[in-house]
């Protein structure tokens, strides 16, 4: 069970996160050029954040679409730590502990 509330909390924080990015408000543009990378970038974020959900959501897919999940995190946090940027350590850590939660209760 707790397996299953670590998948479903994943899967709707991947979904969340990703219609965040791929709506893409200015602010969310800003933040990306800020760390770099190009303004439309936060679309193509939020959109593999969504597959990701997508294929966490199902058995089938789930680990890849986890391993496409860390991947997205890991980068996030290379991203944030080297802008110094440290008020994004905690959602990125709430991934990351759900990340683990559901790999290790598989």
């Amino acid at each position: 069970m707790l397996h299953s509330i670590a998948v479903w909390l994943l899967v709707a924080a991947f979904v969340g996160a990703g219609l965040f990015n791929a709506i893409g408000t200015r602010a969310t543009q800003d933040d990306f050029a800020r760390w770099g990378y190009p303004r439309w970038w936060c679309r193509v974020t939020g959109a593999i954040e969504i597959v990701a959900a997508a294929l966490i959501a199902f058995p089938a897919g789930r680990n890849i679409g986890m391993a496409v999940g860390a991947v997205i995190i890991t980068v996030a946090v290379v991203t944030i730590l080297r802008r110094r940027e440290f008020s994004h350590t905690a959602p990125l850590g709430i991934f990351a502990a759900l990340l683990v939660l559901a790999a290790a209760t598989s």
